[in-house]
Parts: C-alpha cells; structure tokens; sequence
C-alpha cells in the first residue's frame, strides 16, 4: 500500500483552492496577496511531507525561508485589504521579505539563530495581525459588503494560527534541546499540518470573491463617540447618494467605492457612519438592501431569488439572515402577511407596501428635531 503523508492531502486541497482562485479573477498571482500565501502554504506542504513522510532533508532550508515568509505573506494579504490600490508593491514588500532571506545566511552559522528567527517572525506578525483586527471590520476597505464580515473573521483565525504557530516553535525548540526530541516529530508533521490548513481556509476564504455565507452579530454596537457636525454632514451626504443612485443594488459595492462617490477617505465614511447610525457600514447598506427586498416582495410576484439579487445580495443565506434580524421574520412570511393584510390603496391590482425603515437613528431623531426647530420659528 502507498504511503502518502498527511502534508501532501493539505497541499492537494491548496492546489484545488489555487485552481478556484485562477478561474474566479484575471491573474491572481499579480493582484491578489492570497493567491501567492496559498502558493506558499502548498509548497510548504509539500516540503513538510517530504521531510516527515520520507526522510529527505535536503530541502530543510528552503522549509525554513518558506516558513519564515509564510506570516509576512500573511500580513502583506491582510494589510492589502484596508488600502485602496494594488495589494503588491515592491517598496511595501521588499522589507517584509528579509526575514526570510536571511535564513540562508544564518544556516551556515547556526542552526539556532534560523529557529529563533522563524519564531519571532510568527509572534511579531501575529500580534501585528491582532493589531489589525482589533480596529474592526471597517478597516477592511477593498471586501465587497456582504463578504466583509467573512474576511474579518479570517483575518482574526489568522492572527491567532500565526501566535499559535509562533508558540507552538517554542515548545519544539524546548522539546529538542531538553527532551531529545520526544514530541517534536507529532508536532511538526501533524501540529503543522493543521495550522497551515487553518492558515489555508482562512487565505482562500478572505482572498475569493465568491459570496459570503456567514451570518452578521444581530447586536449593534453604540457609536464610540457623539457624533460631530462633520458627521453628520458626511451621513447626511451618504443617504442622499443612496437614495439618489440606489448604490446598495449594486452587489460588488465596497467602503472604497462609497468613499471615492463622495470623495473622502474610506476611514472617514466608516467613522460618520459608526458614530451617528450606531452601526458598521455593511449594516447600514443592508438596511437598505432590506428595504427595497421589502418593497419588491409585496408590490411584485418577482420569485424570492430574483428579490435578492435586484436588492444587492448575492448569497441567500445571507439575505435570509439579514431580513429575519431587521424584520423577524423571513422574506416568505413577510410576503404572506403583505398579501393577507387588509386591502388598502391599490395600484395594478398589487397591494402598496408600507414603509419599512428600520431602527431610528441618531441622524433620523436630529432631522426630526431640526424639522420641529423650523417649525416653530416660522410659528
């Protein structure tokens, strides 16, 4: 019976997501960080198996250098995410590659020094990518909207794999030089494998443009802080664009492009939006989203799918999850009880739906209060 290494099977599940990713975009190995992070966590399976599975150890420098790229490639398709542009550039890139290139060098004089090398690229990227995810899923600017909540939650499984894979070298290192080795090899062939299968489905999953399936914290968070005038313009200014251009249809929307329309940093936009509607982007265009699913759902015979995609979703648990947290039911029951309403206003025989508007906001409560101002001076 053929023998074959458990870091050969993640390596063909790498290759098949590198497959994926060549079909899905227009040479990913030029415009996606993730693209190469995967082609470097195949070839490190590949390695892995050949060391552990069969004994070869001529490739162990090459394991090492790769080891040590794996948690800056890491940052490098993280930190693409939250910037407009290409994710590559050479005068952002070449300083996180000296790591890496400095295993050569170090394997002629110690061993030692190539261990701890690759341990302090693991821990200080992992705590640069928990850095990163701390500021929240806003920072994230290139996602599309309905899939940014996914590449967040890969981003924080990749700082914790990327500590996690730091520590457990640490123990390794302890291990050979007081134990004699005696769990090193578990942890290297099988301890490995695991982490760079995590590390793996993260990359692929923030890194893919397919739809999300993740389902969005129905708890909204309270702004950080009052809202300033400066805030509320840059709201006000962003309701009109959607209401004005309905761009929560369009479904590769990002907070790049919302920013861009309105001409200001995309961190800007976040804040305002955070501060006076009290929720993350992503939120505030699926209330829109939701809005118009409403309305298509009881003023039309559009079939349920085809009200997903006309509102700007892509994924229909997504959309399902989405319209059961703002209405509490689903889009079916929600159509139902439109068409078992008491007849009101008619026009072509359709029931009107009422207007569904979601939870009030700081913005909706100072408009009104601003309405009443106006009102009563001119009284």
């Amino acid at each position: 019976m053929i023998f074959v290494p458990l870091p050969f099977v993640s390596a063909l599940l790498f290759a098949i997501l590198l497959v994926q990713m060549v079909r899905q975009g227009d040479r990913p190995w030029r415009d996606n960080a993730f693209f190469l992070l995967l082609l470097g966590f195949t070839a490190l399976s590949v390695l892995l198996g050949l060391r552990w599975g069969y004994g070869v150890r001529i490739f162990i420098p090459l394991q090492a250098t790769l080891a040590a790229l794996t948690p800056a490639l890491a940052w490098l398709a993280f930190r693409g995410l939250t910037a407009e542009g290409p994710a590559l550039r050479w005068a952002t890139v070449w300083p996180h590659l000296v790591p890496a290139g400095l295993v050569g060098p170090l394997f002629v004089t110690s061993s030692v020094a190539v261990d701890l090398l690759v341990i302090l690229s693991f821990l200080g990227y992992g705590l640069a990518l928990t850095r990163l995810a701390l500021a929240g899923p806003d920072m994230l600017i290139t996602p599309r909207l309905d899939g940014v909540l996914r590449s967040y939650r890969a981003l924080q499984i990749t700082a914790g794999a990327c500590l996690v894979g730091g520590v457990t070298d640490v123990i390794i290192g302890l291990d050979m030089r007081w134990m004699g080795g005696v769990i090193s090899e578990a942890m290297v062939s099988g301890g490995n494998v695991v982490l760079l299968l995590v590390l793996g489905v993260a990359a692929a999953s923030a890194g893919s443009a397919a739809p999300t399936e993740e389902a969005e914290p129905s708890a909204v968070e309270p702004p950080a802080r009052p809202g300033s005038d400066e805030d509320k313009a840059v709201a006000l200014a962003l309701d009109a664009l959607m209401a004005d251009r309905s761009l929560y249809k369009d479904v590769d929307l990002n907070l790049g492009r919302l920013a861009r329309r309105l001409n200001l940093p995309a961190r800007r936009v976040s804040s305002a939006v955070n501060r006076i509607h009290g929720m993350s982007v992503s939120h505030y265009v699926n209330k829109y989203r939701i809005e118009e699913a409403c309305r298509l759902l009881a003023t039309t015979d559009t079939s349920v799918i085809q009200v997903m995609m006309e509102a700007g979703f892509l994924s229909k648990s997504n959309f399902n999850r989405e319209f059961l947290r703002l209405t509490g039911v689903s889009p079916i029951a929600w159509r139902r009880g439109q068409r078992s309403a008491p007849a009101g206003s008619a026009e072509n025989g359709k029931q009107k739906a009422p207007p569904w508007r979601g939870p009030k906001t700081q913005l909706d409560i100072t408009q009104r209060d601003l309405t009443q101002l106006e009102r009563n001076a001119t009284q």
